[in-house]
């Protein structure tokens, strides 16, 4: 059996270190001391309950159906063994790969990879291993670990051991196909782990940089282009690709880089509810979660259940590689979280000393910019590496941009913006919070009521990037905006929202979540507090009630309509602002529990009471709620066009009689038997009514739920309807790819996983398509799904099938004739709960399955039960483990060898 090897938590006299502010709680190492807490708060660990005896991790794994393993260990560093074990056998090479990743390593196994772009020819491998390295992932996981509270190390440590003894174990021709073979499946440390999560927690601030703005911040004469330290024996220097490079970089654009403009969009999505004892029907309470997020790579959702006795016990699902459950519940209390609005770090344009591109002027004084110098490792082929490397620059704040990379409005360093000469930076909010994941779920998971929940929050914790809907069995439901957002002066937000009104650049970039502040003002540095420069509790949106709580990724603003919150940083996102259809669906729902809308469910059955089962079938109703405000006006028109030909933007027209009769015997939502769902998506993409011109009855504030509504009065011209020649136009999209307006939605929307092809490699089906129900966010949808375009599978350089183009204002239907929508994204690890006298009853799925391997058993099984809307019973209690037909048992040990400090050194 290998020997991993490891540093304890330093002991001084006979007290662990704590450093968690008191959640955690300092105790003797002596088993006899397992609380120390006092009143309503967490009671304390005891060093047994965190660290595994001796190093002898040991494990009990009972795997249930869908393959979900429910861990047992008597301390957290042997459940987190278990995890990383369990996360390897089904899930090796995302894992792997999310790890090189964050050490910077790609362009070493993988190759350059492919140009990031014609307007940037060098590879993707070297752009991306250059940047997370100027971000300091792994320099600082390494450099931190030591000062980490003594449960994060230990649940580090637990992973890696958990993982490494997988992959000890598994020759590596078992492996799976995409890494079969594969040497960079390895093992792994725990600051490895914790460089991962330095990465996760930037997926809404500096993970947008790592594709070319980081990459792309040179001086003016400065190329970017690395140089060879130590070249292998068969590479070469090539100056007149660096020369191309240092010239295209002067005419970047995100646009040439297919780099995103409005940084609102996250690229994930989710719906939460928490529903108190007034919607309930017994008085407890009840949860949605229903996150969405892509199906294939690293941010793929893992179900698992982790106990250790006296100390945690939660169900839920986590991003893969990360050690702990990050929505799940326990006995007495459920979270989930959706996508914030709020921003996560703040853009600065420095004033540049005249002729000095490397100094800027603040408050007056001369400040410089450093150089660090970065290497990297590319495999040049022939089994070599070479040693390339290059300087990165940075200011008080941190990493240089490139501001032309990040929007074509913002000027090359050294260029003129607001007057003066210009160059870009940013500080970054969640810079340093992935020292908090671990504290702040495990203290979550361990709450036994809404005050003990809140405590991580109120001591500084972070949820990074996510809103938080809680419910427990009090039947208290409560909201917070609990991430990480930098912490400005009432002044200078004041003087930001007087530059905003008077530079349309500044004002543009606001609307389209950048923050950009005036470098040249020490007015407009983050005053730190307490939280390090981020915004304390005190400061964060936050609502309780005994209705519901909820969010669809709009702003805190209207998380219930009875009860609108306002007055916080204007960096948490907008306020008495239009919602989107989907937050509107939601609220429909939840205002209206008793109605079916287009469905034949109502949410909250006859009695209007929601339980757990229920809602996990509001969600499959697939309502859509433009079809149920806008369907009967548009059928209404199709009545009075006839065959009348409707005029098209392009001086050309038809008929829209058969749409019309598609839409007239369509159901009005998205189940896999429903004929001409597909109309309506085509129609809406076109007529776009997020557009409050469109409407006739204008958006009212204090009524957010239903405004703006009623499209503007019919043309006495019924060829001139901008609704029917959205709809002409929408058909016309359907025919240029031979689909039938009356074909089921089954037949045009499915989901096909790719099959496991190492990075460099051609992508390939796997399997056959699954009929795919739900609906887009464009029409109104609540259950959301949609098309992933992407080559590669999300964060990582394995190759997926993708469509080879779409077509436009259709909700990403492929341009590839009869082949629909090729669904890879959306709602994923989701259930319905409700608190009873006999536990948490939830119900749900993994919309894909546990595994990403082809070959396992366990990579389909769930989407085939999505497809038949067929979800779990959520197991919990020790009785419904023991009694599920599919249960395996089995224990895993491993012995770790613990360092002296002498050792250490």
């Amino acid at each position: 059996m290998k020997t991993i090897h490891w540093k304890r938590p330093v002991l001084v006299a006979g007290i662990s270190l704590c450093l968690s502010a008191g959640l955690i709680g300092c105790s003797s190492d002596s088993d006899s001391d397992s609380g120390g807490g006092s009143g309503n708060g967490l009671p304390a660990l005891s060093d047994s309950q965190i660290n595994a005896p001796d190093g002898a991790l040991s494990a009990r794994i009972q795997t249930t159906t869908g393959s979900v393993p429910h861990i047992t260990a008597d301390n957290l560093e042997s459940a987190a063994f278990g995890s990383g074990y369990v996360q390897a056998r089904d899930n090796v090479c995302l894992i792997a790969d999310s790890i090189i990743r964050a050490r910077g390593e790609r362009a070493m196994f993988y190759g350059p990879g492919p140009d990031v772009a014609a307007a940037l020819p060098v590879g993707i491998n070297i752009v991306t291993d250059f940047s997370y390295k100027a971000l300091g992932l792994l320099e600082k996981a390494q450099a931190e670990f030591d000062e980490i509270s003594a449960p994060s190390q230990a649940m580090l440590r637990g992973f890696a051991a958990g993982y490494n003894k997988y992959v000890d174990e598994t020759a590596p021709a078992d492996l799976p196909a995409k890494c079969n073979q594969a040497p960079w499946v390895r093992p792994i440390s725990a600051e490895d782990v914790y460089a991962y999560y330095q990465l996760v927690a930037l997926y809404a601030s500096g993970d947008n940089f790592v594709q070319g703005p980081l990459f792309a911040a040179v001086p003016p004469g400065t190329s970017p282009a690395p140089t060879m330290a130590m070249p292998a024996a068969s590479a070469s220097a090539n100056p007149a690709e660096a020369n191309r490079l240092a010239a295209s970089v002067a005419r970047l654009t995100p646009q040439a880089l297919g780099l995103k403009t409005n940084y609102n969009d996250r690229g994930m999505g989710s719906n939460g509810w928490g529903i108190g004892s007034e919607l309930t029907e017994n008085g407890k309470g009840a949860l949605l979660a229903n996150p969405h997020f892509p199906y294939t790579g690293n941010r793929r959702l893992y179900q698992m259940q982790i106990t250790v006795p006296g100390v945690y016990d939660v169900n839920g699902a986590g991003l893969i590689g990360v050690v702990i459950p990050l929505i799940g519940f326990n006995e007495n209390i459920a979270w989930t979280h959706t996508v914030s609005t709020a921003q996560h770090f703040t853009l600065y344009d420095l004033t540049l000393k005249s002729g000095d591109n490397l100094t800027y002027i603040k408050d007056g004084e001369e400040k410089p910019i450093t150089q660090k110098t970065i290497s990297i490792q590319v495999n040049v082929g022939g089994g070599q590496t070479a040693t390339f490397e290059r300087d990165f620059y940075y200011s008080e704040h941190g990493p240089m941009l490139a501001g032309n990379v990040i929007n074509g409005n913002l000027p090359a360093w050294g260029n003129t913006f607001a007057g003066r000469p210009t160059a870009f930076t940013y500080r970054d909010a969640n810079a340093d919070t992935a020292r908090l994941v671990v504290d702040q779920w495990l203290n979550m998971g361990r709450a036994r009521n809404v005050d003990q929940f809140q405590q991580p929050f109120e001591s500084c914790g972070s949820v990074l990037w996510v809103n938080t809907m809680y419910a427990d069995d009090s039947g208290q439901a409560f909201y917070i905006d609990g991430t990480s957002v930098p912490n400005l002066s009432g002044g200078a937000l004041q003087a930001f929202q007087a530059r905003a009104n008077t530079n349309p650049v500044v004002g543009g970039l606001f609307a389209n979540g950048v923050t950009l502040l005036d470098g040249s003002r020490g007015l407009n540095d983050w005053v730190e507090g307490d939280c390090g420069g981020r915004i304390a509790y005190d400061g964060m949106p936050k609502l309780e009630r005994r209705d519901y709580v909820q969010n669809s990724n709009d702003s805190y603003w209207a998380t219930n309509p009875d009860a609108f919150l306002t007055g916080f940083s204007p960096l948490f996102g907008p306020t008495e602002s239009i919602l989107s259809p989907r937050t509107r669906m939601g609220l429909a729902m939840l205002e209206n529990p008793t109605d079916t809308g287009l469905s034949t469910v109502a949410p909250a059955g006859s009695d209007g009471k929601f339980t757990g089962e229920e809602i996990i079938k509001a969600l499959y109703s697939n309502r859509a709620y433009y079809a149920e405000t806008l369907l009967d006006e548009l059928l209404t028109r199709c009545d009075a066009a006839g065959t009348t030909p409707i005029a098209t933007d392009d001086s050309s027209s038809r008929s829209v009689a058969e749409g019309c009769t598609a839409l007239a015997n369509w159901d009005g939502i998205y189940d896999v038997d429903s004929r001409g769902a597909h109309v309506f998506r085509v129609f809406i993409g076109d007529y776009d009514p997020a557009f409050p011109s469109e409407f006739s009855v204008a958006f009212d504030p204090t009524n957010p739920a239903t405004t703006p509504s009623t499209p503007n009065e019919a043309p006495a011209d019924v060829a001139q309807d901008p609704m029917l020649a959205s709809l002409a136009r929408g058909l016309n999209r359907l025919d240029q790819v031979n689909i039938a307006y009356d074909a089921r939605l089954g037949d045009v929307q499915r989901q096909q996983q790719s099959a496991g092809t190492p990075p460099g490699g051609t992508p390939a089906p796997s399997g056959s398509p699954i009929e795919w129900h739900g609906n887009q966010n464009l029409e109104g949808g609540f259950n959301i799904v949609r098309p992933d375009t992407g080559r590669v599978e999300d964060g990582t350089r394995y190759p997926r099938v993708a469509p080879a183009g779409t077509i436009p204002n259709t909700g990403s239907l492929s341009s590839a004739d009869n082949e629909g929508w090729r669904i890879a994204y959306g709602t994923s690890w989701h259930f319905g709960l409700s608190f009873t006298d006999e536990g948490p009853q939830g119900y749900g799925l993994i919309s894909y399955g546990q595994s990403d391997d082809p070959s396992s058993a366990n990579f389909q099984d769930q989407d085939l039960r999505y497809s038949a809307k067929n979800y779990r019973k959520l197991l919990y209690t020790q009785a419904d483990i023991t009694d599920d037909e599919a249960l395996q048992v089995e224990t895993i040990e491993a012995s770790v060898a613990a360092e002296t400090e002498d050792e250490a050194e």
